[in-house]
């Protein structure tokens, strides 16, 4: 079971406070004996020498290292409880050292140079070990299960809904429908759209000939219906209209087809640069947009998407089985081999992280720093005492041995001149 965000890391410095403790006070039971037999031998002399100094490099190093995290014994001594006294600017410090030492585009950008991202996004898709299935399975994949489930789909569907429309609005259409016809045109594609409506128009006619030769008897006067010409002239009128269809469709260079196609030509023309076809389809566009219709179709697009991704996400070997997997898998064989794609995705993944930082990093520095403002001074104490507190301990064992050393020192030179 994982431990929550926010919980205190383990004490590991524990064991070290209590040897370094019990160090010290060996050092007093130390000084107190030997005190008591400094007369019958030199030697005890040294030892006492080594023991009293400990004691004082010992005390010193305890109260320096309690200092930083606490009052000594809770007596509030000036300059002392560091940590928790100038939590605030700490944590102003820290902002700013990390803005300046690691969140500029220069830092970021010389960084980024040294990686290969795209290399390792290959190795990551193309490893097909169970490793990689159970890094997706769970991690990345039970995250965005968990974060899809837990937003209301309502309001999440609506969000995106809406930024699609800002996006969109700002979308100039014409001119890009225009260039797409256009280059369409140059390279013929738009032929089979043709055929398709030509078809389309036979088998409408087919569908609707009673329709048609009612429209043409209704509209013949009434000596041809006396006649029954008009019978006559309904089927010529289809057989007319059956063999232009079957003409144009076997005839690309039929006239009717070379004027539609130079009503695409002037239609691609204008799209582009006629400013009142341009207001025209703007407004189109607009009215698909603000059109319910339209809204309510994208709320049920958005539904089934977003079942669709938990299903995927939920059963992750089935989606890395099919042809999902197999193109991830090939996507990474290319990016692993192809030097070329990953320059530009490493260009694209240096300049996205360059961006980001360039317009975010003060709002990050700012995320750090009102973070560790809004811990309480226990916790902030806590947490860096636990963090760093094993080597804190060090200190004070070291600071009495070589305490004693010095004494021991210091009683040397003493009686030796």
């Amino acid at each position: 079971m994982a431990a929550p965000a926010n919980a205190l890391p383990p004490d590991k410095a524990r064991r070290m406070r209590i040897a370094a403790t019990l160090l010290l006070v060996a050092m007093a039971a130390i000084f107190v004996t030997t005190h008591q037999l400094l007369g019958q031998h030199p030697a005890w002399g040294y030892v006492n020498a080594f023991a009293e100094a400990a004691m004082v490099g010992g005390l010193a190093d305890w109260f320096a290292v309690t200092a930083l995290f606490r009052h000594p014994m809770g007596i509030p001594i000036p300059h002392t409880a560091i940590i928790p006294e100038n939590k605030n600017r700490i944590a102003d410090t820290m902002a700013s050292f990390l803005r300046s030492n690691f969140l500029t585009p220069v830092v970021v950008a010389r960084r980024m140079r040294e990686m290969n991202v795209a290399r390792s996004a290959g190795d990551f898709l193309a490893n097909r070990d169970g490793n990689t299935e159970g890094r997706i399975r769970a991690g990345a994949g039970q995250l965005l299960v968990e974060m899809l489930e837990s937003l209301d789909p309502d309001r999440l569907g609506l969000e995106v809904k809406a930024g699609l429309a800002r996006q969109a609005e700002k979308l100039d259409v014409s001119p890009l429908l225009g260039r797409v016809l256009e280059t369409a045109m140059a390279d013929n594609r738009h032929r089979p759209l043709i055929d398709g409506f030509i078809r389309w128009g036979g088998l409408a006619l087919e569908d609707n000939e009673d329709m048609v030769r009612e429209m043409v008897q209704s509209r013949a006067n009434a000596i041809i219906r006396w006649t029954g010409l008009d019978d006559r002239l309904a089927s010529s009128v289809l057989d007319g209209l059956y063999r232009l269809l079957a003409e144009m469709h076997v005839d690309p260079d039929h006239p009717v087809r070379a004027k539609i196609e130079e009503g695409l030509a002037t239609l691609a023309r204008d799209l582009q640069s006629d400013p009142e076809m341009r207001a025209k389809v703007e407004r189109m566009k607009n009215d698909l947009l603000s059109n319910p219709a339209v809204g309510d179709w994208w709320m049920g697009v958005w539904e089934r998407l977003r079942h669709s991704l938990i299903d995927m996400l939920r059963n992750p070997d089935r989606a890395m089985s099919g042809q999902m997997g197999q193109s991830l898998a090939e996507l990474g064989d290319r990016l692993r081999e192809d030097p070329a794609l990953q320059l530009q995705v490493n260009r694209f993944a240096r300049r996205t992280l360059v961006g980001v930082v360039t317009r975010y990093g003060d709002q990050i520095v700012s995320l750090v720093s009102t973070t560790v403002k809004g811990w309480d001074a226990s916790t902030i104490t806590l947490r860096i005492e636990r963090a760093v507190g094993r080597d804190l301990q060090f200190i004070r064992v070291n600071g009495t041995l070589v305490g004693g050393l010095v004494g021991v020192t210091i009683h040397f030179f003493t009686h030796a001149f």
